[in-house]
């Protein structure tokens, strides 16, 4: 038995969205969006429900993935993980426009281009192959492998035409695995509840019946689970008595919110469990810093041959019960990554590019983390920037960087960053006024002046610079002390807004589904490449601190 009596959630704290979970013998995986971060998709592992472990990021050359230009919280959303036939397959969306929301009638505004791919493996965390395109019809794409043997894809259907529900139902189309590609007719299975934004589509098999999942009322507070059934592949499908199986839409009381995005899974002892997205909002301003999270929650068949939460309100819960599983951690990770190998540590990722030697080397100096001064830190394109996800909402971070600056085109620094208009960045310059210096470029999406400065604070040359920063919820201060100079860290005198690094806090029409990372970056806007050297990389959560400056 299990020596955990429950589960807490979320499971995948942090930027980790939209969960598909298999369970392949003994083992649990569950698969994440990772949107315009390289290498793509993120697989977790656990053999208990309750203890995770980052695995893999299976998408991790150019012939499977190039994100370059893609837009802001676009790239790849919603992957699917299955496992059938000796292989895993995965399948996923690389979105290349956005466009604008779902505002009807809007000419030209609704016009999307999503790419549907399917990747496959033997070995989990092993090679994967090169992509299969399926389809560009619309995003979420899920894999359905039958009992019969056929294998089936179900993915949201796109409508861009003016007046029309943009979200347009879920298709279903036959996958011929001998023609590599999408066979027969392509059949409107579900049209979708009133709530509308039907998405997130998954099938599943029982008792005869086919059991249709998806995701409504979009991602943010209005999000939901939406179930169906029918003893037909291709309908018709029948409503769940209850409509919705899981949300939070009418709960603001709720510590878990934006619930929605779900999948099943059923443990070896046959327990069933519901995976979903999830937000835990600042309780003072309502902003998801850490993006949306991975959540789960023991679920049952009624009588009546429907799922329900355990007490049949169908509320997101912060526990739940363990299943009846041994239990199985995973070693702690390091606070402190030292770059000593030639990999980067698995926690970090970078920006778009599936050319990362054009952007940072491990090997250029030995214990070293080098990043070659590229784009500004606005690009969609060849940007220096190696991060990590925020997981808590009160942490501190620290990193040492040598970095000799000519002019004012070369930048490095420490930086916490949401996406190209959301982040906050200390970093190094130089200019004929202030010589080398130190300051804080914020970009502002809720402010009429979207950029702001802080004032240049003058650094003595030739010596490594300690930066660090500690938040505490929506407050974040900066800090700095150069080595062999100060013994003590000085504090700027400015409090900076975490909250912007969050989902809720943008222009009006634009996506923001990722999360806030905490990273290193380096800027050359001559276009000589000028490079910055990293130690270190410390990143500590903690508990809520008063005073962020009691080391």
């Amino acid at each position: 038995m299990s020596s955990s009596a429950e589960i807490q959630n979320p499971i995948l704290r942090g930027f980790n969205p939209d969960p598909s979970c298999v369970r392949v013998g003994e083992d649990f995986y569950i698969a994440t969006s990772t949107f315009e971060w390289f290498p793509g998709v993120q697989i977790h592992h656990s053999r208990d429900l309750v203890h995770w472990r980052l695995l893999a990021r299976p998408l991790n050359r150019a012939s499977q993935l190039n994100l370059l230009g893609d837009p802001d919280s676009c790239g790849v959303w919603a992957p699917c993980l299955t496992h059938a036939d000796g292989l895993f397959w995965l399948v996923y969306t690389d979105v290349k426009r956005y466009g604008r929301a779902t505002v009807g009638g809007a000419s030209g505004a609704s016009l999307r281009d999503f790419h549907n791919y399917l990747v496959t493996s033997k070995h989990i965390d092993g090679e994967w192959s090169d992509p299969i395109h399926l389809n560009s019809s619309g995003f979420d794409p899920s894999l359905f492998h039958d009992d019969n043997g056929r294998k089936y894809l179900v993915n949201m259907l796109w409508d861009h035409r003016p007046g029309n529900n943009r979200f347009a139902g879920i298709v279903l189309q036959e996958y011929s695995v001998r023609e590599r590609r999408l066979i027969g007719d392509r059949i409107n299975i579900f049209g979708g509840t009133p709530l509308g934004f039907t998405e997130a589509p998954h099938l599943y098999q029982r008792n005869g019946w086919y059991y249709l999942l998806t995701a409504e009322g979009g991602t943010g507070w209005g999000h939901a689970v939406t179930m169906a059934r029918s003893s037909n592949i291709d309908g018709p499908y029948e409503l769940h008595p209850d409509t919705h199986i899981l949300t939070s839409r009418h709960r603001p009381d709720a510590e878990l919110q934006r619930a929605g995005h779900a999948a099943l899974v059923e443990t070896q002892r046959g327990e069933t469990y519901l995976v979903y997205l999830c937000g835990r909002p600042l309780r003072n301003r309502g902003r998801c810093t850490l993006g949306r999270e991975t959540a789960i929650q023991k679920v049952i068949w009624s009588d009546d041959g429907w799922l329900r939460t355990l007490e049949g309100r169908g509320i997101p819960t912060m526990t739940t019960p363990a299943p009846s599983l041994p239990i199985h951690r995973f070693p702690s990770l390091p606070a402190r990554e030292d770059f000593d190998e030639p990999q980067l540590p698995m926690d970090f990722q970078w920006l778009r590019t599936p050319w990362p030697a054009e952007i940072f080397s491990l090997t250029a100096r030995p214990g070293f983390l080098r990043l070659f001064g590229r784009e500004t830190i606005g690009s969609l394109f060849r940007q220096s920037l190696v991060a990590r996800r925020q997981q808590s909402h009160c942490l501190s971070a620290a990193t040492v960087v040598e970095f000799e600056p000519q002019h004012f085109q070369q930048m490095a620094g420490l930086v916490c960053y949401y996406n190209s208009a959301k982040f906050h960045y200390l970093y190094l310059s130089r200019d004929p006024a202030a010589g080398k210096h130190l300051r804080v470029m914020s970009c502002l999406p809720d402010s009429p002046q979207s950029d702001a400065f802080t004032a240049p604070v003058a650094i003595a040359p030739g010596k490594p610079v300690h930066l660090r920063v500690e938040i505490d919820f929506e407050r974040l201060h900066f800090g700095f002390r150069v080595q062999g100079v100060d013994d003590d860290w000085h504090w700027l005198p400015e409090q900076f807004d975490a909250s912007v690094l969050s989902d809720e806090a943008t222009a009006p029409g634009q996506p923001n589904f990722t999360g806030a990372f905490l990273g290193m970056a380096c800027q050359d806007l001559a276009g000589t490449a000028r490079p910055a050297d990293f130690d270190f990389f410390e990143y500590q959560e903690r508990s809520y601190r008063e005073n962020p400056f009691s080391l």
